[in-house]
């Protein structure tokens, strides 16, 4: 049983660390008002509507507003992760280790099992109690 849930308590802790530190964006292309297309890991599609820039006329030529927008959203994980004990000082490492110890030998089991009372005999019966009682199991 114990194994069971050091198991499970040691995958839960690597889901956290993985979610924790996981970083992702999310693109959305928007035509007008209206959500065209959105993406996780790629940048989204275009619905095609785009302005073609004309470089033959560019004195004469008309600027109109483009329609079309896109909008990234960046989701940054957590990149400050301590994965080794040598930028520890002296003091939490000390700590950790004596914690780590007594926590170990806090469930540590005995060697042997002592009888307190092996030595001793048990009492001699006198009288039987339940036949004086008259109390029978049926």
């Amino acid at each position: 049983m114990k194994e069971v849930m050091l198991k499970i308590s040691s995958f839960f802790m690597a889901l956290l660390v993985l979610f924790s530190t996981l970083s992702f964006t999310v693109d959305k292309h928007y035509c007008g008002d209206t959500l065209v297309d959105s993406s996780i890991f790629f940048e989204a599609e275009e619905c095609g509507m785009e302005m073609q820039t004309n470089n033959d006329l560019n004195d004469c030529s008309v600027k109109k507003k483009n329609c079309c927008s896109d909008v990234t959203i960046i989701f940054q994980g957590q990149e400050n992760l301590k994965t080794s004990l040598d930028k520890i000082d002296l003091q939490k490492q000390q700590f950790v280790a004596s914690f780590y110890f007594t926590y170990v030998n806090l469930f540590e089991g005995l060697e042997e099992n002592i009888i307190p009372f092996y030595g001793y005999p048990p009492p001699l019966l006198i009288t039987d109690i339940q036949l004086l009682d008259e109390t029978f199991l049926i």
